[in-house]
């Protein structure tokens, strides 16, 4: 039986990685299932606890890493997130496709420990837009809006780990190409 193959959309904040998740998540042609990170975040009001992310406490998170239950974890403005080993690795034992919103840091570890992965960078049309959609998002202060954008610049910097790298200029058009990436790596992985 084949192995799964581990996708990972990483990007900025705002950059629309949850949305673009979502819409590949309906595709029944690259039959993907969907890896729920764990955060310490504060939830936001549209989100659902165990459908967009599992949210805990620090000091619950804490302990998790102690117990070694995280395929990768990260440190993203001043907020744990994680991929539960729980949810990826039988999954992809058994065959199935997973997609997960992972940061640079978690994609360098799945890009070290999963030989069957598809790493894909988002990138904003430009720096302007990016910070237009984090305010229209209406989910930050102006202050973790400034903190968010200095992330980026960074994380924009770490590029060259990921396989593909999409512009999210034309929603449409991103998810398009990233189907496209999908389906040809899962054939080659056949």
């Amino acid at each position: 039986m084949r192995k799964g193959l581990f996708i990972v959309i990483s990007g900025p904040s705002g950059v629309g990685k949850g949305t673009i998740c979502d819409i590949l998540m309906k595709n029944k042609n690259i039959d993907l299932e969907y890896s729920v990170s764990m955060t310490t975040r504060e939830k936001r009001d549209y989100e659902k606890e165990g459908v967009h992310y599992y949210f805990t406490n620090k000091m619950n998170f804490k302990k998790k890493i102690e117990n070694d239950e995280f395929v990768e974890y990260a440190i993203y403005n001043n907020e744990y997130y994680g991929t539960l080993k729980s949810e990826i690795l039988s999954k992809i034992k058994n065959g199935k496709n997973i997609i997960s919103e992972i940061d640079v840091q978690g994609a360098k570890q799945i890009k070290k420990d999963f030989k069957n992965s598809l790493l894909i960078y988002l990138l904003p049309p430009s720096m302007d837009e990016l910070k237009n959609r984090l305010i229209k998002r209406g989910t930050e202060t102006q202050e973790q809006i400034e903190e968010r954008l200095k992330t980026a610049v960074i994380e924009n910097r770490n590029t060259y780990l990921y396989d593909y790298i999409i512009i999210n200029d034309d929603l449409v058009t991103a998810v398009k190409e990233i189907e496209s990436i999908i389906k040809n790596k899962i054939i080659d992985n056949e």
